[in-house]
C-alpha cells in the first residue's frame, strides 16, 4: 500500500482514483475548482488542502490536468508539488501537453534533488474503468521500476518511452492517430450510407473487419440512432486541444502533417455546424451534411 496524492479530480481522475483505491492504496486528492470530490470521498479518499500538503506526505504524487499553464502552476507555484514533495517520493503527470512543458518541469525537480517524470495515459474513461488503459513514462530509466506497479493498478500496460518529456510527445503521436481514424470512420461510414448502406449494417461491418479497432469498438456505435452519449467522452473542443497541440509540435520540428491537418478541418467544420458540443466522433454527421444525406 502507498500513500498517493493525486491533483486533478476532472473525468479521468473520476475513474482512475477509484481504481488505485481498489487496489488497496491510499488516496488524498486534490483539485482546483471545488466540487469534484464528493463521489471520490464516499469511495473513501482524502482530501488535501493545497499541492504542497498533499505531496510532502505522498509516495506518488500524480497530476492529470487540462493544459501547460495548469501543470506549471501546480508543479511548481506557490504551493506546487515541488515545495513539499520529499526526496524519495516521486511526481508522475499524467497531463497531455507540450513536451517542453513536462521537460521544463523535470528540470526544475532535478535541480532541486526531486523527481518528476511524465506519465501521460492513453485511454478513454471507458477504458480506464475497464482496466484497459496504458501508461507511458518519460524521465530518469531507473525511476520506470520504481513506478511501474502503481501505474499497473491503473492500467493494463505500462512502458518506458525514453528521457524527460519523450513520453507525451509519443501520447500528442497516439492521440493524433486516434482522432484520425475515428474522424476517417466518419467518412467511411458516410460514404456507405450515401451508396445505399444501411448506417447499422456498415458499423458492424467495419467492427468484424481488418479495420476494427479498441477506439472504434467503444466509439463507433455511438454513432447509431439514439446512441450518441449525453455526456461525451471527449467533445471537439477537447480533441482539438490535443490536435492543436499536434500541429504545434509539428510547425516546431519541421513536420509535415497534412492528414492531422485535415482531421483538425474536420473538427472546425463540426463546430461551424453547431455540433461540436457532442462526442468528436459526431464528424460523421458532419460527413452526411456535406454530402447532402440528412443525419
Amino acid at each position: 500500500m502507498a500513500h498517493i496524492g493525486f491533483l486533478g479530480l476532472g473525468d479521468m481522475g473520476q475513474v482512475i482514483v477509484p481504481r488505485l483505491i481498489a487496489a488497496g492504496h491510499e488516496v488524498t486528492g486534490w483539485n482546483r475548482s471545488p466540487g469534484k470530490d464528493t463521489e471520490l470521498k464516499l469511495l473513501g479518499m482524502k482530501v488535501g488542502d493545497t499541492p504542497a500538503s498533499i505531496a510532502s506526505t505522498s509516495d506518488f504524487i500524480f497530476s492529470i490536468v487540462t493544459n501547460g499553464a495548469a501543470v506549471r502552476e501546480i508543479a511548481l507555484g506557490v504551493d506546487g508539488v515541488i515545495h513539499g514533495i520529499s526526496d524519495a517520493a516521486i511526481y508522475l503527470d499524467m497531463s497531455t501537453i507540450e513536451p517542453e512543458v513536462s521537460r521544463e518541469v523535470h528540470t526544475a525537480f532535478k535541480a532541486v534533488g526531486k523527481t518528476m517524470v511524465d506519465a501521460p495515459i492513453s485511454g478513454s474513461p471507458i477504458t480506464i474503468a475497464l482496466g484497459k488503459a496504458s501508461l507511458m513514462i518519460g524521465g530518469d530509466r531507473e525511476i520506470f521500476p520504481r513506478v511501474e506497479k502503481v501505474l499497473l493498478d491503473i492500467g493494463a500496460k505500462a512502458t518506458y518511452i525514453g528521457s524527460s518529456g519523450l513520453a507525451t510527445q509519443a501520447k500528442l503521436s497516439i492521440n493524433a492517430l486516434l482522432m484520425i481514424e475515428v474522424i476517417a470512420f466518419g467518412e467511411a461510414v458516410a460514404l456507405a450510407e450515401k451508396g445505399g448502406v444501411d448506417r447499422e449494417v456498415m458499423v458492424n461491418a467495419i467492427l468484424n473487419s481488418v479495420a476494427a479497432s479498441p477506439v472504434l469498438g467503444y466509439r463507433g456505435p455511438f454513432i447509431l440512432e439514439g446512441k450518441m452519449p449525453a455526456k461525451p467522452l471527449a467533445d471537439v473542443a477537447v480533441q482539438q486541444k490535443d490536435m492543436t497541440l499536434v500541429l504545434e509540435q509539428g510547425r516546431r520540428l519541421g513536420m509535415s502533417m497534412p492528414i492531422a491537418s485535415s482531421a483538425n478541418e474536420m473538427m472546425n467544420i463540426c463546430r461551424e455546424m453547431g455540433i461540436g458540443h457532442k462526442d468528436f466522433v459526431v464528424a460523421h454527421e458532419a460527413y452526411l451534411r456535406l454530402g447532402g444525406i440528412t443525419s
